[in-house]
């Protein structure tokens, strides 16, 4: 008994220690994007043609700061994945450790080509069509703090939604995740994401299946390609328990 409390123990230790690890690095790239704040800031807006307003002082801490999470996300994923490689190593067999880890590295250039698809297909397209809505009746005339909030929301819930296909193969290959149960859940997995491309777009119906549709690819990808990793599996393992028979 006290021996089994002793390894939770350890485990909640050795836990504790690599959210502490992922923490800091948060906070390091959080303070890297705000120092390059600006700098991303004159980035994104080099395409608009004229100066976006504030209404206030803190609109422009709000700016930089939401700009800088950005940056702490992206450089975060890569350690978090490595954290958490680090603390399930003990528990994988060499082909299971080897295989985690090579998911690593492309964590993280699929959250920057998510945030490329959001900023330079989904929103372009979104805020054309909406700024046509209102031509001749209005004259657009946008705030920094409107304009990149929602910028954020077309960007960074792509950036994230495209680690999907990554987290699944990655979750399967430790065995936490049996894709083929997961196929059984995709009514509701579809009515998740719609709820989520509801909440991130403009109220109105276009704007919803431009989010909702590359979602739901993205999650029938996931499924395909956690399948191949799965069956790939089975096979090792159908081939080590007929030597260990033999």
């Amino acid at each position: 008994m006290k021996n089994t409390e002793l390894q939770i123990m350890d485990h909640l230790d050795e836990l504790r220690k690599r959210l502490i690890i992922t923490a800091v690095a948060f906070i390091l790239f959080l303070a890297l994007g705000l120092f390059f704040a600006k700098d991303i800031y004159n980035f994104f807006m080099g395409n608009l043609g004229y100066k976006l307003m504030v209404l206030g002082p803190s609109d422009i801490i709000w700016i930089f700061f939401h700009l800088a999470t950005i940056i702490a996300v992206a450089g975060t994923i890569p350690v978090l994945a490595w954290q958490i490689w680090l603390f399930v190593k003990p528990a994988l067999k060499s082909f299971e450790r080897k295989a985690a880890l090579s998911y690593i590295p492309a964590m993280f250039f699929l959250f920057l080509a998510g945030l490329a698809f959001g900023y330079f297909f989904i929103f372009p397209n979104i805020m054309t069509f909406l700024l046509k809505m209102g031509d001749g009746l209005m004259v657009p005339s946008f705030t920094a703090e409107k304009y990149i909030g929602f910028l954020i929301n077309m960007t960074l819930p792509f950036g994230i939604a495209f680690e999907m296909p990554l987290v699944l193969m990655f979750l399967t290959t430790l065995g936490i995740v049996n894709p083929y149960k997961v196929v059984k859940l995709r009514k509701y997995a579809y009515f998740i994401l719609v709820i989520i491309a509801s909440m991130i777009s403009p109220p109105e119906i276009m704007s919803h299946l431009s989010v909702a549709v590359p979602l739901i690819l993205l999650f029938e990808i996931s499924i395909f390609l956690a399948k191949i990793v799965y069956k790939k599996k089975q096979k090792r393992q159908d081939l080590l328990d007929s030597v260990e028979i033999g």
